[in-house]
């Protein structure tokens, strides 16, 4: 006759234990993701209604994280308008949002080197703005 082993004493509450972390992880991630959805709402809307302020705005990875993932931006000199996929912009996604700006030009009416500035409006879920159908040009329109 033996004692109990170590697994038999403590194995369940070692269980136990793990279950309630996980789901605690479980539950820190999507209280994360509601967060970030929030925070960027909050700036799309801020951006939308009143053109700004576009400081202090999410990251990258805060708009992916809270399933914003596209950028609606719009030319200051055409006034066209484009969708950006945030997954597609080669930045680190620790960049706030409104650093992009910057480098955010209008190809349309490019000239030469220079391009007119792009204003952003709001963040997306989905992609708002259809692009243009490509045309070859020695293709009859």
């Amino acid at each position: 006759m033996g004692t109990k082993s170590r697994e038999v004493i403590w194995g369940g509450r070692i269980m136990g234990a793990e279950i309630r972390a996980q789901g605690a992880r479980q539950r820190a991630q999507e209280a994360s993701r509601e967060a970030d959805q929030a925070e960027a709402e909050a700036w799309s809307v801020r951006m939308e209604g009143y053109g700004g302020p576009a400081q202090p705005s999410p990251t990258i990875d805060q708009c992916l994280n809270g399933g914003l993932g596209w950028l609606e931006v719009e030319c200051s000199r055409c006034k066209t308008r484009a969708s950006l996929p945030l997954d597609a912009i080669r930045r680190p996604r620790e960049t706030p949002i409104w650093k992009l700006e910057a480098s955010l030009k209008c190809r349309s009416c490019r000239n030469g080197r220079w391009a007119p500035p792009v204003r952003m409006i709001k963040l997306t879920q989905t992609q708002r703005i259809t692009p243009y159908k490509w045309v070859h040009p020695t293709e009859e329109r």
